[in-house]
C-alpha cells in the first residue's frame, strides 16, 4: 500500500484548500482513512478519519466545522477540505490507512503517505 498526498500549499488565514490522497495498490474500501498533522517542534495529532464508504465521519475539536473529510473509492482518493484557515492550521499533513473497522478519535493507521505542506499566512 502506498500513499501519495498533495495538494498543500501557502493560503492566507480566512482562506481554504483542499489536500487529496491516492491510494495505491489495494483497494481505498478496504481501509478507514484519515488525516493527521503535525507542526513544527509539536507532536502529529489526529485531524479527521471517515468510514470505508463514507458513511461516518469524526474530527479534532480544533477543526470541527470548518475541515472536512470525504472520499472518493472509485478514484481511490480520500480528501481534506480546509475552509476558514487560521495560522494554527499550519503544519506538514499526512493521509493514512487503516484496517479498523471503524473511524474513530483514536485511529492508529498501519500505512501513512509522506505529507504535504500547508502553510496559513496572518
Amino acid at each position: 500500500v502506498q500513499l501519495q498526498a498533495s495538494g498543500g500549499g501557502l493560503v492566507q488565514a480566512g482562506g481554504s484548500l483542499r489536500v487529496s490522497c491516492v491510494l495505491s495498490g489495494r483497494m481505498l474500501s478496504n481501509y478507514v482513512m484519515g488525516w493527521f498533522r503535525q507542526a513544527p517542534g509539536k507532536e502529529r495529532e489526529f485531524v479527521a478519519a471517515i468510514s470505508r464508504f463514507g458513511r461516518t465521519t469524526v474530527y479534532a475539536d480544533s477543526v470541527k466545522g470548518r475541515f472536512t473529510i470525504s472520499r472518493d473509492n472509485a478514484k481511490n482518493t480520500v480528501y481534506l477540505q480546509m475552509n476558514s484557515l487560521k495560522p494554527e492550521d499550519t503544519a506538514v499533513y499526512y493521509c493514512a490507512a487503516s484496517p479498523a473497522p471503524v473511524a474513530s478519535v483514536q485511529l492508529k493507521p498501519d500505512y501513512w503517505g509522506q505529507g504535504t505542506q500547508v502553510t496559513v499566512s496572518s
